[in-house]
């Protein structure tokens, strides 16, 4: 089936993006919120101060990813770090790292009067702000691991071009480990994942946020190009991230066990996407090929961090493989919801084929602000009209045929 993307539906795929972005505001609250902890923390009667802590953000947030709530009930998640760095596994235990950020951060909620007490969690420390702020932060305690894991890849002939920004995590689900001072520690790199998916956005990337730069400019902003940071730059492939997003969530509303993790879309969707311009287009595009960075051995699903070929996203599928089969009937509803509105020219009847699937009232949103923006007399966004309107990019097919995934090339 060849689906072609209208210019109608671009335009509602656009204001889309727009209803679901969170204000930079919301970057900004959360930078602010991540610096000022690291300040505390090198402060002078720090007890981790000497081991010099790097305070970053990870996740949707690094990403520019993030979806606003789909209510005022919800809060952002605000992922970051804390990486000790002139600390090793040789000195102290998993529990001691913890422990030790976990003092500073509880003396960080009462000097700034947070009353909501600090929250352990598996991996983290999870501060809760004032209700009005809607957003609580995670912060897990962690230490340098890109020696040992530069070894470790190299010993294996991977790829191990993002090694040197990787870190050992604190994780309390892994005993004895987790007491023990040794090097078994979980290995992550939100960095190393960050500039592999800013990599995948490729020339795109590169070239709106030099237009970042240059209206910043043009208004005597000074900063560097390298200083824009990612949420500031919105390429299709952030947004076709965020409208995936929401769509999983509305669709696994009531059964989140099963709910296919953000991790997994974005990393199948930064595979899939090849340099699309249009929204629509990169989003029918990535839909099309999301499977394919999706590989079976023949008894388990493997995805592969892109930055530790080692690490397998889809390894709770093999304990619980209803979540590999929520994840492809959430696939095929996507695939088949944005095809049906690709084709599509008034605004209303996209709204209809989506109000169940992304929420009926974003999309009642959505069609309100594009009648707006139409402006008084103006009938051509609303209005019927033909499908010879259609865009000029390619057509995107889906194949009636069964897709499987493919068998691992091996990790050389």
């Amino acid at each position: 089936m060849t689906i072609r993307i209208t210019k109608q539906a671009e335009t509602y795929l656009e204001a889309l993006t727009n209803a679901l972005e969170i204000p930079p505001s919301r970057y900004e609250q959360a930078e602010k919120s991540y610096k000022s902890l690291g300040d505390w923390f090198h402060r002078k009667e720090s007890s981790v101060r000497d081991f010099d802590p790097d305070v970053f953000v990870q996740g949707s947030f690094r990403l520019g990813t993030v979806i606003k709530p789909q209510s005022e009930d919800e809060e952002y998640d605000v992922d970051c770090a804390c990486s000790l760095t002139y600390l090793d596994n040789s000195k102290l235990s998993q529990a001691n790292l913890k422990e030790l950020l976990g003092d500073e951060i509880k003396l960080y909620r009462k000097s700034r009067g947070i009353t909501k007490e600090v929250h352990e969690g598996r991996r983290c420390w999870r501060l809760e702000y004032a209700d009005g702020a809607q957003f609580h932060m995670d912060l897990v305690p962690c230490i340098p691991n890109g020696h040992d894991q530069r070894r470790i890849l190299e010993t294996k002939n991977l790829d191990a071009r993002f090694a040197d920004t990787a870190i050992a995590i604190t994780d309390n689900e892994v005993l004895p480990q987790y007491f023990q001072i040794t090097d078994d520690w979980q290995r992550s790199n939100p960095r190393g994942y960050a500039e592999w998916f800013k990599a995948r956005m490729g020339d795109v990337f590169v070239r709106r946020r030099e237009q970042i730069f240059n209206e910043m400019r043009a208004k005597g902003i000074t900063a560097s190009v390298e200083e824009i940071p990612t949420y500031r730059v919105r390429t299709p492939l952030q947004v076709a991230i965020m409208i995936l997003k929401r769509h999983r969530d509305v669709m696994f509303a009531n059964n989140t066990e099963e709910k296919p993790i953000s991790i997994i879309i974005s990393t199948l969707a930064a595979h899939a996407y090849q340099g699309e311009e249009s929204i629509g287009y990169a989003l029918l595009s990535i839909l099309s090929r999301m499977e394919e960075a999706i590989e079976h051995d023949g008894q388990k699903f493997i995805i592969k961090n892109p930055t530790d070929a080692l690490e397998n996203f889809a390894d709770k599928w093999e304990e619980h493989p209803e979540r590999a089969q929520a994840f492809f009937s959430w696939l095929e509803q996507a695939r088949m919801d944005f095809a049906n509105v690709g084709h599509l020219v008034e605004h209303q009847r996209m709204s209809s084929v989506l109000a169940n699937r992304m929420g009926r009232n974003l999309t009642e949103q959505v069609s309100n602000n594009i009648l707006r923006s139409s402006g008084p007399g103006t009938s051509g966004l609303l209005g019927a009209a033909t499908v010879a309107s259609a865009t000029s990019v390619p057509s995107v097919s889906f194949s009636d045929a069964p897709r499987n995934p493919k068998k691992p090339d091996g990790f050389a």
